[in-house]
This record gives structure tokens, sequence and C-alpha cells, in this order.
């Protein structure tokens, strides 16, 4: 590593004010910073300086990720299989996996990151580290027949309309993540509607012959509940077998890529408030909120099966933990006092149901209810923070 970086030293006056590489500054300085720690120290004023800093904290939530992209691309191979019906071995469906998730993640980093440092490179600045997680994001929580030009279309939209316009990472009022599957939601109905998949087979990447069909549509767990009379629900998997809270617990269920394992998701779940990144206020909270809402319908709801669906089983179908775990908890959108943090998350998991329960032309719900919420959390801080202010006056009175 040492002789990497004095090959980086040497290199670096060609970047600079002045050298001949200087219009590249900013995306030299962003290779740089990522490898290793900047050696600048602060020239005036008092400072406390901390070793966690903001891009070894999105690599923290990168790796708390990881176990949902692993099986995410694990269940795209399983479930391409199981629909054709052949039977393969573990690593031959996660390679198929592998190789269908794969260009998603390039897509999303390249047209995402190719804009940041465009526009750092115009504005003279520093790349900033928030499209590390939004990049890896994106891709988890898009179905896996979403076309890629779409993708690419919809992260530059979230990109330039939600990030770069209030003034770049930490500045962002939406969820950017968000933002891109809103676009494409709004844009591309019958693509993300959130009630049907589509799972792809191998004559659709090129990689084989001979497979009985090319593709196979399929309603998600949420999308069977929404259309199904609460006297006769069929809720069930590619083949027509029963599915139940296991199933949804575990992720052998269609879905977005990254959304369908519960059990990867907790798995992250306990990296992120482990080392401190995530604040377990808010993740308990989305899960509290909708929990309470769904038990609510369950004993006093409309006669749908949307309402009668388990409260338990909203908690492990289609986004709800992933959207708790991972979107709820980002810390520029979500509410940042203590107190706002229970009433923000609680929000999030209550409006997830009504939007499942109370509208079945959109049976997912958690998107929709974080995006609305983003709103609402500076207002729900302003008053917990006034609420506050007006209690320790009255000790003084006294």
């Amino acid at each position: 590593m040492s002789a990497l970086k004095n090959f980086i030293d040497k290199q670096k006056p060609h970047f600079e004010k002045g050298g001949k590489l200087e219009k590249l500054h900013s995306i030299f300085d962003g290779l740089e910073t990522f490898l290793f720690v900047p050696n600048a120290t602060s020239k005036s004023g008092t400072h406390i300086h901390d070793a966690a800093d903001t891009k070894r904290t999105m690599v923290i939530v990168i790796l708390a990720l990881v176990p949902a992209l692993l099986f995410g691309m694990y269940n795209v191979g399983y479930q391409h299989f199981l629909a054709i019906g052949q039977s393969v071995g573990l690593w031959s469906e996660f390679i198929y996996g592998f190789l269908a998730v794969l260009p998603f993640i390039v897509v999303s980093y390249g047209v995402g990151l190719g804009i940041e440092f465009t526009v750092a490179q115009i504005k003279g600045h520093e790349i900033q580290e928030g499209f590390l997680v939004s990049g890896f994001l994106i891709p988890l929580i898009v179905p896996i027949d979403t076309p890629l030009w779409m993708v690419a279309v919809a992260t530059a939209f979230a990109v330039i309309f939600a990030k770069e316009v209030f003034g770049g990472t930490g500045m962002n009022i939406f969820n950017v993540a968000l933002v891109t599957r809103a676009f494409l939601f709004f844009a591309y109905p019958t693509f993300m509607s959130g009630d049907v998949v589509w799972v792809r087979t191998a004559q659709t990447f090129g990689l084989g012959a001979g497979t009985p069909v090319d593709g196979y549509s399929g309603a998600t767990v949420l999308g069977q509940v929404a259309t199904s009379e609460i006297s006769n629900p069929q809720i069930t998997n590619i083949l027509g077998n029963p599915i139940g809270f296991i199933d949804g617990f575990l992720g052998f269920i269609p879905g977005s890529i990254g959304e369908t394992s519960t059990l990867a998701i907790l798995i992250g779940a306990a990296v992120l408030l482990i080392t401190g990144v995530a604040s377990w206020k808010t993740m308990f909270s989305v899960f509290a909120g909708g929990a309470i809402l769904a038990l609510v319908f369950n004993m006093w709801g409309p006669n749908t099966a949307a309402a009668h669906f388990p409260w338990f089983n909203h908690l492990v179908f289609g986004g709800f933990a992933f959207g708790a775990v991972f979107m709820a908890t980002d810390p520029v959108t979500s509410a940042r006092t203590e107190t706002g943090k229970y009433i923000y998350g609680f929000l999030i998991g209550a409006m997830t149901i009504i939007i499942r329960v109370l509208n079945p032309g959109y049976p997912e719900g958690m998107m929709l209810a974080i995006l609305l919420m983003n709103i609402f959390a500076p207002l729900i801080d302003y008053y917990v923070v006034e609420a506050n202010i007006k209690r320790r006056l009255k000790r003084i009175v006294k």
C-alpha cells in the first residue's frame, strides 16, 4: 500500500491548480480519498477529529447491505430455475443471479457517479461520498425485469433533481434511491406497480438454449393479497404452492432484488446498530407502527384480504423490512431529534399499512410512506424542539 501511496503522491501535482490535468482534479481527489485517509490538517480554529468520517460510515452501510445483495442474487436464479422447472445446484443459481444483477450495479454507479464527478468538477468542489450508498441501494429496490435504460434515466433524474439541485450530499430532503424508484413507478407503472414481477430466463441473457420459456410473469405476495377475496385468499409461489411467514422471512419468494429476505436484512440491521450508524429508535418505531396498524385492521378493518392479512406477515413481505432498516434510517432525510425518531418511524410504518390496505391499486406502500415522511421530518423535529424549549422555560418560571 505504501508503494501505491507514493505513486499517488507523485501524480498529485499534475492534478492541482496549474497542473496539466487540473480539469480532472475532482476525479483524482475522489480516488485518492477513497483509497487513503486525507493527510490535510486544520490550519485554524478548534476541530475534533474522528476516524469514522463520512466515507467510512458509507462503507459500513454498504457492508450491511451485502447479505441482502448476495441473497437477492441467489433468489433471482432460484426463482428462474423454479419457474422453468429445472433443478440445478446452489452455485448455478447464484451465478445466474449474479450475472443478472451485476448490470444493474454497473449502470447505477456508472450514471450516478458520472453525474457527481461532472458536477463536482464544474463547481470545483470535492466529490462527496453520498452516492456510494445510493448507488448500491438502487439495484436492490427495483424488479429484476426493469430495463437497464430505465434504471439509467431514473438514476440520472434522482441524482440531478433530488440531490444536486438541493446542494449535494447532506442537503437533499428526499431519499435519492427512493426518488429513483418513485420516478420509475410514476413514469413506467407497468414495471413498478409492486404487484407483478417477471422471472428472467437464460434465453433472456443469451446464456443458453433449450429453455422452455423466455420469461415468466407472476404476482408478488402483496399483489395477490390486494386482488384476493377474504373468503378465498390465493397466496402462492410461481408453482402455485402456498406461501407463509417463513417463506417471507427467509426470502424464497419473487420480489425486488434485495427486499425478499427479512433474515438477510436483519443481519444488515445488526451491523448498523452495533456500529452505531443507524438509529434503533427509528428502526424499531417503523416495525411498531406497522404491526400496530396491521393489527388494528385485522380486528376492525374493511372486509378485504389486505385488511385481514395477518399483521406479522406485513412485516416480512414486500419492502417493509428493507425500508425500515435501510431507508427510514437515512440520517439526512429522517428526523434527527431523539423523540422525533420515534414519531417519524411510527408514522412510516403506520402509513405503509394504510396504503397497502386502503389503496389496492398500489399494494406495496413503503416507498410512498417514507417519501411522504421525508417532507414532514423537519416539521416533526421543529415541534419536538419547541416542546423541549417550553418545558425548560416552565422549569425556570417555577
